[in-house]
């Protein structure tokens, strides 16, 4: 069986075994057990799942990252795990660029980080906490494209992922019969404000940013009560940080506003922070010159900046003099990442590895 085979079978397994964020153990296992069929150093953790694995000598140490986990979703009436995401595409491209890589002659150490638990924000910390980017220079991570950003052959350099987070909030108001609404507080009448309120937000068009209700979660079977309690979360993103503390000002000030206007309490919390990119001018320059060197010049695009975010980039906020850069790979994914039938090119897994690895060896 050659690499590129190789490579695709190892995504058919991941793609058919998919698990949820923090819960990767049997997917911690697949890779442990094919680092041991392979004759490669690597260590698992007794807590955490994940895994991180070495190849080659010297001082010098580069990484590249990719992230393990699946999304829980509803697939054709179901609710279940789900890789609408890629992550398996991910471990595939990073363990095919281990194969192209495993029988080289090394002048450097080559470690590979595979991460849970990046759809909920905050797997990267737990891999940080662990040494993941100890002694590390540069880091590369790696993700499929949807096609309105890359096209099939074509790879960037570098993703400009902006920044997320979500909102948790509870409305504690009256319940009322629902013949007599003047004796209760409404909270889907809050619910409304809100919804209203966050789609007037307004900050400088050449910047993007959203904010939206994703869960609302009030009243009971009984139809003639009027909910007092609501529970309810919002999905917030702004392409850069400063920009995210802009908009969590804001929205803090039109929750307390609504609040006094409606005689009601809300509470809330904000969860699950991803900061937006911060990239290396010198891992993205490497990273291009390995996707010349693989591909061509014209399969080379421009960097792309990318509404979604990823926790990749709290390894340059953990620690900023780390070169990094997240490379791209068009494979016309359509119809989107997260969307439940989800596909793409497979024929992109190996030009992803081949450019990952030329990229490790290059740095």
């Amino acid at each position: 069986m050659n690499i590129e085979q190789q490579i695709l079978e190892y995504f058919t397994h991941f793609h058919t075994h998919p698990e949820v964020s923090w819960k990767e153990v049997e997917t911690t296992k697949k890779l442990a057990a094919i680092m041991t069929e392979l004759g490669v150093k690597h260590h698992t953790f007794p807590d955490v799942t994940g895994l991180i694995a070495e190849i080659g000598e010297g001082p010098e140490v580069v990484a590249v990252r990719a992230d393990i986990d699946a999304l829980w979703q509803e697939v054709d009436g179901k609710l279940q795990a789900n890789h609408s995401c890629g992550h398996d595409a991910n471990m595939s491209m990073v363990l095919g660029a281990l194969l192209y890589l495993k029988d080289e002659t090394l002048t450097k150490r080559v470690r590979f980080i595979f991460q849970p638990a990046e759809e909920v924000g905050n797997g990267s910390l737990s891999m940080i906490e662990r040494g993941a980017i100890d002694e590390v220079s540069h880091l590369y991570g790696v993700h499929l494209r949807p096609i309105e950003e890359l096209p099939f052959g074509k790879v960037t350099p570098a993703l400009h992922h902006g920044s997320g987070i979500f909102l948790r909030g509870k409305i504690t108001g009256v319940d009322a019969h629902g013949a007599r609404p003047h004796q209760g507080k409404n909270a889907i009448d809050v619910i409304a404000a809100i919804h209203q309120f966050v789609k007037s937000i307004y900050f400088s068009p050449f910047e993007s940013y959203s904010a939206k209700l994703t869960h609302i979660q009030t009243g009971g079977d009984s139809l003639n009560i009027i909910p007092g309690s609501a529970n309810f979360a919002m999905d917030v993103r702004s392409q850069s940080n400063d920009l995210m503390k802009e908009l969590q000002q804001k929205i803090g000030e039109g929750l307390a506003s609504i609040a006094k206007l409606h005689n009601v309490e809300i509470t809330f919390e904000w969860t699950d922070y991803t900061p937006a990119a911060e990239v290396s001018e010198t891992a993205m320059q490497i990273a291009d010159a390995a996707i010349r060197t693989t591909l061509g010049d014209a399969a080379t695009a421009a960097p792309v900046h990318t509404t979604g975010a990823d926790d990749f980039h709290f390894y340059t906020i953990k620690k900023p003099e780390l070169h990094a850069a997240m490379i791209g790979i068009g494979a016309d994914l359509t119809p989107g990442l997260h969307h439940p039938n989800m596909s793409f090119n497979h024929k992109a897994l190996d030009i992803g590895a081949r450019v990952l690895a030329n990229t490790l060896k290059a740095t």
